[in-house]
């Protein structure tokens, strides 16, 4: 028979009752020698489950989340279907007070987990976990919130001596309920967001053509007798308004001081800019390229491509919904940078994985930078941003201090790495592959770029990264 313990104060059965909550999560059946059953406890428990509940949907539905009743009562379901399992649990053992128990030890354990689950998403959203448990979150929200319901059982039935069969039996129909429940009610949540089908405008649908040609006849000729940096710019997706203005800062950084005014085009997805740039898509790319290339003297100037998105290997997301874009992939890119006519090439990707698009890129005229290897991800796409990781180390910092394209790199890797480190991340590890023919070329073609600073500050500051500079044939 289980004996418990009378009321004392309300504070000594909320300390007793939160030590119970903890116990419950390990399985134990200690949490039912301490548990102190109350109506006062069990009001107060379920107003700060709701609370918690509420915050966590909260934050999980961000800024367009509108408050919804139906979660509120889809939430009271529980607590009320553990309230009627204390009442038949009180009539079989003959004990009134084992009525509240099952319910305010839900309560208890629900409180914490959603404080739990709050801090998590909160630190989610500030982009401060690794990155690869993202993927995970949802399954262990998943689990916790099963668990919570199954420990109730577990602790009962043992406590109870429930013959094994019972216990099997009843662990299998609450594990099944609570399955059929999330998936059910997944959709009244206490906060919901509405969500709204994509759509374009129709000034939007008709101007694209207009935007592409205009900011393509914007890209001028370059002189022979000079040597000119055109830049292109690419933000790949539009559901995070970070690639937008990092692209945006960035043109404007190669316009005001690298001069490239004239000579630069910018293609990008976002639902702002629908009506006022080009969209980035491959055949806008495409386009873009072979007017640079047929504007560029072949032998003197030089393309600065920068593309920034989310990428997986091989892979460089473009995405602009409702309209259906194709990804990039490296081939792809190898071969329309080889049918634009254009030679000298400075090509940037900042992507999770950008280091795969290395092997097809590779030629004696090209220099490759990308955010991280092959196998790795890189960091700082938060939609609170305005530049990735390594947009804002390499761009925003490094190429604002040194007069060299290798020498900014350097720092900014070493930059990512501290950031990554703090954060706890896998290091990203920033790649440079120098073809040997641009590699001659690079500090005659950097007087244009870096013309305000004196040619003994073109070599490289840093010589601890050397292992990962490599030529290629």
């Amino acid at each position: 028979m289980i004996d418990l313990k009378p009321s004392i104060n309300f504070w000594h059965d909320l300390k007793s009752n939160q030590r119970a909550g903890v116990w419950l999560f390990l399985g134990s059946r200690k949490s039912l020698q301490i548990v102190r059953p109350s109506i006062l406890q069990l009001i107060f428990w379920g107003l700060l489950g709701a609370s918690a509940n509420s915050l966590f949907s909260w934050l999980v539905a961000g800024d367009g989340g509108e408050f919804n009743k139906q979660g509120l009562v889809s939430y009271a379901l529980w607590p009320f279907i553990a309230l009627i399992v204390g009442i038949f649990l009180s009539q079989r053992t003959n004990n009134p007070r084992l009525m509240l128990v099952p319910a305010l030890l839900w309560l208890v354990l629900d409180t914490h987990i959603a404080l739990i689950q709050s801090l998590i998403q909160y630190m989610g959203a500030l982009d401060l976990l690794p990155n690869f448990t993202y993927d995970y979150l949802p399954a262990i929200f998943m689990v916790l919130f099963v668990w919570q319901s199954l420990a109730v059982v577990w602790v009962f039935a043992r406590e109870l001596k429930w013959p094994w069969w019972e216990r099997a039996l009843i662990m299998l129909a609450t594990l099944f309920t609570l399955i059929v429940w999330q998936m059910s009610v997944k959709d009244q949540p206490i906060w919901k967001v509405d969500e709204v089908p994509p759509t374009i405008s129709e000034q939007a649908f008709y101007s694209q053509s207009r935007l592409l040609n205009h900011a393509l006849e914007q890209i001028q000729f370059g002189e022979y007798s000079d040597t000119h940096w055109y830049f292109m710019g690419v933000a790949g997706v539009s559901y995070q308004d970070v690639f937008k203005l990092e692209i945006e800062r960035i043109k404007e950084q190669f316009d005001t001081r690298f001069g490239t005014f004239g000579r630069s085009i910018e293609l990008i997805n976002n639902p702002s800019t629908m009506v006022e740039k080009p969209l980035a898509s491959k055949t806008s790319m495409q386009m873009a390229l072979q007017r640079i290339g047929s504007q560029m003297n072949r032998e003197s100037d030089v393309l600065f491509l920068y593309m920034t998105s989310h990428g997986l290997p091989n892979q460089f997301e473009l995405e602009n919904d409702p309209i259906n874009l194709d990804d990039i992939d490296p081939k792809w890119l190898r071969n329309t940078l080889d049918k634009s006519g254009i030679r000298w090439k400075v090509i940037v990707i900042s992507a999770c994985y950008s280091g795969s698009f290395i092997p097809a890129l590779q030629s004696p005229d090209t220099l490759i930078i990308t955010a991280s290897a092959a196998d790795r991800s890189s960091f700082g796409c938060s939609s609170e941003s305005d530049y990735t990781y390594f947009g804002r180390a390499f761009f925003d910092q490094a190429m604002r201090e040194n007069s060299s394209l290798r020498a900014s790199f350097e720092d900014a890797a070493m930059t990512v790495a501290k950031w990554e480190d703090a954060q706890g991340f896998e290091p990203s590890e920033p790649q440079w592959v120098i073809g040997k023919n641009i590699e001659l070329m690079l500090p005659q073609l950097e007087q244009r770029l870096f013309p305000q600073v004196d040619a003994a500050k073109n070599e490289p500051a840093h010589t601890e990264l050397s292992s990962k500079v490599l030529a290629t044939q």
